[in-house]
């Protein structure tokens, strides 16, 4: 009988062939309005971004998730987010600016109720949170909401010379302190805190911390009276608070979709780090379809290489953790728009109803398939 008989270095290497043990894919698949392809690579030692697709006859729904602090907070959203529009949206008869806050809203009550209970077994946890992107598409109507800086642009068809161009078009509001725009809109609400965005390890941050002004979670900067309880005092020395520096309160925007509306990418800061609006739309609208959301992570992975003067081969042969010293963690969702057309999916589209939803941890995943597929060639 052959024993198999690898060391953990070994296994290491065998790991780092062809492929990246840190990238996820789905390459099509189909949704009310046309087709949809998502892709995530993994940077953080803990993959920290979470994201989903919920499809039906009558919507799309679409939700990226970028943890901060742990994963905590972007895995309990993901769990969360999703049934309460539909119970808000069942309830309210339909899908509203109303029916997406209380859904943002519940969902950061139940995280602070469970962050009140980890407290004196996970102090830790008060300090954890997410950004949140959430699109929605029902009667051809576009929502999207959002906390943090993860971000939606559309690529919209235009004419000029006979010639079919693209443009980029931002739906989001990025709420991140590097913005000269946010930066203001914080300090006007803290009049009397001079130091309330300072300029800290080459960055804007609020009070010196944290860069994004919205979330879901980070509740040691949005509830003053914790710092009153002796258990949390076990995690450091907070900054003192008269009132909260952030919130949960998320941008919305409603949009009829038109004919010239081709398609959206719903990507976490980590894309958008590496790729402009325009380059990101451009890549979409000139390539095939079919696994367009991992060439976008792919071109994103070559740019953080190239800022290091490496290629991307180099780049996947880093392991999580350590690979965060050249890019965060990407998300990229990449939705279709056929209202005037076809699905390449075919009938599909009209009748089901589909989940999709990326790995909690990509390197474990991979890991575990290929331990799989070696045990299996050598039984």
């Amino acid at each position: 009988m052959l024993r198999l008989c690898l060391s953990p270095l070994d296994f290491c290497f065998r790991r780092r062939g062809a492929s990246d043990f840190l990238l996820w894919h789905t390459d099509l698949k189909p949704h009310a309005s046309g087709d949809f392809s998502i892709a995530v690579a993994q940077a953080n030692y803990s993959l920290e971004d979470q994201s989903q697709v919920f499809t039906s006859p009558s919507a799309t729904y679409v939700g990226v998730y970028d943890g901060h602090g742990g994963p905590e907070a972007s895995r309990f959203v993901n769990n969360r987010l999703f049934p309460y529009l539909h119970k808000f949206a069942s309830e309210q008869g339909g899908l509203s600016a109303d029916v997406i806050k209380k859904a943002f809203s519940k969902t950061e009550e139940d995280f602070l109720h469970l962050v009140k209970l980890s407290l004196p077994i996970s102090p830790q946890i008060a300090s954890v949170g997410s950004c949140c992107l959430l699109g929605a598409i029902s009667d051809n109507v576009l929502y999207v909401a959002n906390l943090g800086d993860s971000r939606v642009v559309l690529g919209r068809k235009y004419l000029e010379n006979k010639n079919c161009h693209v443009e980029a078009v931002r739906l989001s509001t990025d709420h991140n302190v590097a913005d000269e725009e946010v930066r203001r809109e914080v300090e006007a609400l803290h009049p009397d805190d001079s130091h309330i965005v300072v300029y800290s390890r080459g960055v804007w941050r609020i009070k010196g911390i944290i860069q994004v002004s919205r979330s879901i979670g980070d509740v040691y900067l949005k509830r003053p009276d914790f710092y009153r309880d002796p258990i949390f005092r076990q995690f450091g020395n907070p900054i003192p608070l008269k009132r909260p520096v952030m919130t949960a309160e998320p941008s919305i925007i409603i949009r009829e979709l038109e004919s010239d509306d081709l398609f959206l990418i719903f990507a976490s800061d980590g894309l958008w780090e590496q790729l402009s609006d325009e380059a990101a739309v451009d890549i979409v609208f000139k390539y095939p379809r079919a696994g367009i959301a991992k060439r976008l992570v792919r071109a994103a992975l070559q740019e953080a290489a190239k800022k290091r003067e490496m290629r991307y081969a180099d780049i996947k042969k880093i392991d999580k953790g350590i690979r965060r010293h050249f890019h965060d963690d990407i998300t990229v969702i990449v939705i279709y728009l056929d209202q005037h057309g076809s699905s390449s999916s075919g009938e599909f589209k009209q009748t089901a109803v589909g989940y999709t939803t990326a790995p909690v941890d990509i390197f474990s995943l991979n890991a575990d398939e290929s331990e799989k597929s070696m045990l299996g060639s050598v039984g």
